[in-house]
C-alpha cells in the first residue's frame, strides 16, 4: 500500500506540469512587423487599376469596385485584430459601406460628408445593439466593440473615391489617387533598404501624378496639383501597409488588410485634396 501511494503521489506533479506546458501559448520571437510583400502589393495594384478604369466609365461601375474594396477592408480589419470568425461584425461593417454607396449614387456629390456622418451615426447605434447580445467577458466585449466600430469607419471611408467622382472634380482624382497607391505599394515591396524604400515609393507615387496630370485633366504645367494629390495618396498607402504589417500578421491578414488598407487609407486624402485642389 505504501509503495502504491508513493507512486501515485509522484505521478500527479508530473502530469500537472505536462498539462501546464501543453497549455502555455508559444512565444513569438523577432520583430512583430512583417510587411505583406510583393504578392499582396500586386493584388492591391490590380484592385487600384479596377477602381481607376471604372472611374472613367460610370459611377455605378465604380461603386461595384468600391464594394470589393469595402468587403476586403471589413474582413481584413477584423482578422488583423485577431478576431475570427466575426461574421456578424464583418457583415455589419460591409452593410454600412453598401448603404452609403447607394446613398451617394442617389444624391448630389457635395452632400457626401453629411451622408457619411449620418450613416456612421445610425451604424454606431446598430453596433451598440449588436454588442448588447455579446456574452463574453468585459474585455472581450470592449475588443469586439472597438473592432466593429473601427471596421465600420474604415469601410465608410473607402467610399471617398465614389464621393469625389460625384463632384465637379470628376474621375480625375480617383484615377490619380488609385494609380499612386498602386505604384507606392509595389515599389515599397521591392527589397530596398527600409528608409530608401520609403523615399523611392513616395517619389514614384508623386511621379505618377505628374505623368497622369495631362491625361486626367488634374493639373496644368508640370501638374503640381496632381503631384500633391498623388504624393498624399502614396503617403497614406504606406501608412496602411505599416498598419497591416503589425503584430505578427498571418498570410490571411496580408492578403486582406495588406491588400485593402493602402487603398482605404488613401481614400479620405483623395476626397479632401480632390475637393480642395480640383473641384
Amino acid at each position: 500500500m505504501t509503495k502504491i501511494a508513493k507512486t501515485t503521489t509522484a505521478t500527479i506533479p508530473a502530469i500537472t506540469a505536462g498539462t501546464r506546458t501543453a497549455e502555455a501559448p508559444p512565444r513569438r520571437t523577432g520583430s512583430p512587423i512583417i510587411p505583406p510583400g510583393i504578392q499582396p502589393a500586386l493584388i492591391t495594384a490590380v484592385l487600384a487599376a479596377l477602381i481607376a478604369v471604372t472611374a472613367d466609365l460610370a459611377r455605378p461601375a465604380l461603386a461595384v469596385a468600391i464594394l470589393v474594396l469595402q468587403a476586403v477592408t471589413a474582413a481584413g480589419w477584423f482578422r488583423l485584430n485577431g478576431m475570427w470568425p466575426a461574421r456578424q461584425g464583418i457583415a455589419l461593417a460591409f452593410l454600412a459601406g453598401l448603404v452609403l454607396d447607394v446613398a451617394l449614387l442617389a444624391t448630389p456629390g457635395h452632400r457626401a460628408p453629411t451622408i457619411a456622418v449620418g450613416t456612421l451615426g445610425v451604424w454606431f447605434v446598430l453596433i451598440l445593439l449588436q454588442q448588447m447580445r455579446h456574452r463574453g467577458s468585459a474585455d472581450e466585449r470592449l475588443a469586439s466593440l472597438t473592432a466593429t466600430a473601427a471596421s465600420t469607419v474604415l469601410t465608410v471611408l473607402a467610399a471617398g473615391y465614389l464621393a469625389i467622382a460625384g463632384t465637379p472634380a470628376g474621375s480625375g482624382p480617383v484615377v490619380v489617387g488609385a494609380v499612386a497607391v498602386a505604384v507606392a505599394a509595389v515599389v515599397r515591396a521591392v527589397p530596398f533598404p527600409p528608409i530608401a524604400s520609403v523615399v523611392v515609393a513616395l517619389l514614384a507615387a508623386a511621379g505618377s501624378g505628374v505623368v497622369l496630370a495631362p491625361l486626367t485633366g488634374t493639373g496644368t504645367g508640370i501638374g503640381t496639383d496632381s503631384m500633391l494629390l498623388a504624393l498624399a495618396a502614396g503617403s497614406c498607402a504606406l501608412m496602411g501597409l505599416r498598419v497591416a504589417s503589425y503584430d505578427f500578421p498571418s498570410r490571411f491578414v496580408h492578403f486582406t488588410a495588406g491588400v485593402a488598407l493602402p487603398l482605404t487609407a488613401a481614400a479620405p486624402a483623395v476626397y479632401l485634396l480632390g475637393r480642395m485642389l480640383l473641384g
